[in-house]
């Protein structure tokens, strides 16, 4: 079975605010994730952010630095891997994924303040809906996330 494939087009909050939002979400639905970024220094940065993005806030998850990746609900890599049997997989940094059904959900979130990101995020829903896969897009509103057409 394809994949549900969502775009979470950032225009009020950055990357930093919106993505332990997500991750929260995904954890709360009982899901595990792998949250792909473009580079080691990244996925060391996104490790220490999601330790102290918020006053008494806790967000498992770690990286290969950490160790212990099957007991990981979140793991953040550079590398396009799910060594913690997630199903939902966060695209960042304009990454791309080879095997999307590898999972039962694939997010890419992008900046839309950034025009080069959102040229990648484009360039990305136009090949994923070349090959027949359902896409949905998401873009922040007023009251949240909202689907769009």
């Amino acid at each position: 079975m394809p994949p549900e494939i969502r775009f979470y087009h950032l225009t009020s909050s950055r990357l930093e605010q919106a993505l332990p939002a997500l991750l929260q979400r995904t954890l709360g639905r009982g899901w595990r994730a792998v949250v792909l970024a473009d580079s080691a220094e990244r996925v060391e940065w996104l490790n220490q952010h999601l330790w102290t993005f918020e006053q008494g806030s806790f967000l498992p998850h770690g990286s290969a630095k950490d160790g212990d990746a099957p007991d990981q609900p979140v793991w953040l890599t550079d590398t396009e891997e799910t060594p913690n049997g997630a199903k939902v997989l966060f695209l960042l940094d304009g990454m791309a994924c080879e095997k999307p059904e590898s999972y039962d959900l694939v997010c890419t979130v992008f900046d839309g303040n950034d025009g080069e990101a959102t040229s990648r995020a484009r360039h990305q829903w136009k090949t994923w809906k070349d090959k027949g896969i359902a896409l949905t897009y998401w873009q922040q509103g007023d009251k949240g996330w909202e689907q769009k057409a």
